[in-house]
């Protein structure tokens, strides 16, 4: 009997540890939900690697955000994994550029995050838009900027009515397949790719971080200092990508779709046209030949494609022309996520601009 009871002993005592076990990260998981615990930050998620890239640098040491849309994926077409949803589930703040981008997030957040502050970082105070250019070949930019307060009925509205029958706008509402992301049209005609303006994702860390500070009032100091910090190193990355490109202005070039503007316009290196409006669609005979005459009109140095964009086409479009052809990718695929991404990237894509307009 002794041995029989120590047996019982060891099996009850391990049973406990065993509970133990499993129930203690829940248990932790709990707490750190708890933003008032000294040390425990919010449960961040994030879309595109971009903004969490800005997320990142604003937590800093205190937490990593969850990145759900990895570099080659489409923020449009992306499927949510297991993995994701559970983090949706137990996240305290999502972050995204909106709804018209991340469009696979719609119903998740009304579901799963439905009580997660949702912030929409094209709308916070100091993004500027811009809206879609008419058609994929462009004389110049005849969209200024505006405000996102100015949103409700002014000329954007106007400008995505007027694409009515267009032949290369045949409501882009649809799944996109393409690596790069949603080229869908809001309801008011703004492009979303709003980060790539440093001056905007300035004005999206202000908002990070008072979004963060809200959620966490005892890391307030942390997080503006975080801010301010990476708003320093964006402020000289803008003034470095602009002395780069300042020779390379007035030299016409093509890129593969119009997502590019807001880079073109803070920095006034303006594309003369696009291969393809609609991404996922392989151009026709009569539109590559619309391109090629566009390209021979305006002296394109380079036509730009995207990482998984087949280069045949692009070829196609070159032969016989003294344009150049180069890679521009708008999300960073190939970098890896991190508080550097968004500067890493901004970088690459002002690089590879100068490089192949200035011929080198």
């Amino acid at each position: 009997m002794p041995l029989q009871q120590a047996g019982l002993r060891a099996m009850a005592a391990g049973l406990l540890l065993g509970i133990a076990a499993t129930t203690f990260p829940i248990a932790h998981a709990q707490t750190n939900k708890d933003s008032n615990v000294p040390g425990a930050a919010p449960d961040v998620v994030v879309s595109i690697q971009p903004i969490h890239s800005l997320v990142a640098g604003v937590m800093g040491d205190l937490g990593t955000p969850t990145l759900l849309v990895h570099g080659g994926a489409s923020p449009h077409a992306y499927a949510l994994k297991p993995s994701d949803a559970r983090a949706l589930d137990k996240a305290q703040i999502v972050f995204r550029v909106g709804e018209n981008l991340e469009t696979f997030l719609n119903h998740p957040l009304e579901t799963l995050s439905a009580k997660a502050k949702v912030v929409d970082l094209a709308e916070v105070d100091g993004v500027h838009t811009l809206g879609f250019r008419e058609g994929a070949l462009w004389e110049e930019d005849g969209h200024d900027h505006h405000g996102h307060d100015a949103h409700e009925g002014d000329a954007h509205e106007a400008d995505h009515d007027g694409h009515d029958g267009h032949e290369t706008h045949d409501h882009e509402t649809h799944a996109h397949e393409h690596e790069t992301h949603a080229h869908e049209h809001s309801h008011h005609g703004e492009d979303p790719h709003v980060w790539l303006d440093p001056a905007n994702a300035r004005a999206m860390v202000n908002a990070i971080a008072k979004t963060l500070i809200a959620a966490d009032p005892a890391h307030a100091a942390t997080y503006e200092t975080n801010a301010a910090k990476l708003n320093g190193r964006l402020a000289a990355l803008e003034e470095k990508i602009e002395a780069e490109l300042l020779p390379v202005r007035g030299r016409p070039f093509i890129v593969f779709h119009d997502a590019y503007h807001y880079f073109e316009h803070r920095f006034e290196v303006e594309a003369v046209g696009a291969v393809a409006v609609n991404p996922e669609q392989q151009p026709g005979a009569a539109r590559i030949r619309e391109i090629r005459d566009r390209i021979a009109q305006t002296s394109a140095v380079c036509v730009f494609t995207e990482p998984q964009f087949r280069p045949r086409l692009v070829d196609t479009l070159l032969e016989g022309t003294s344009a150049r052809a180069g890679v521009l990718d708008p999300l960073g695929a190939d970098i890896a996520p991190g508080p550097d991404a968004y500067e890493t990237m901004m970088q690459a894509l002002a690089d590879t601009l100068h490089n192949c307009l200035a011929g080198e």
